[in-house]
């Protein structure tokens, strides 16, 4: 399955581009939030990622939408190599 997340810092901000760009991707599946990428709590990434499995691919318009900082990317990352993901 093909799963895109998206994600605004501010609700002032919409997630229209982000959204367009994965539906074109062939997303089946896409979460989307807003909330600050410095903020501990993600609701929807975290549910995005809890469902992914092994041979699923995950779509994000830009990896800042996905990690907080370089350092919580890799962690990301490294988690979904370990799912084969």
């Amino acid at each position: 399955m093909t799963i895109g997340y998206a994600r605004v810092s501010t609700i002032e901000q919409d997630t229209a581009l982000q959204l367009d760009n994965l539906q074109r991707s062939g997303c089946e599946k896409i979460y989307q939030e807003s909330v600050s990428g410095i903020s501990k709590t993600r609701p929807e990434l975290d549910k995005c990622l809890d469902n992914l499995r092994a041979g699923d691919t995950l779509i994000v318009w830009r990896l800042d939408r996905l990690g907080r900082s370089l350092k919580n990317l890799v962690s990301i990352i490294t988690d979904l190599e370990l799912l084969n993901v």
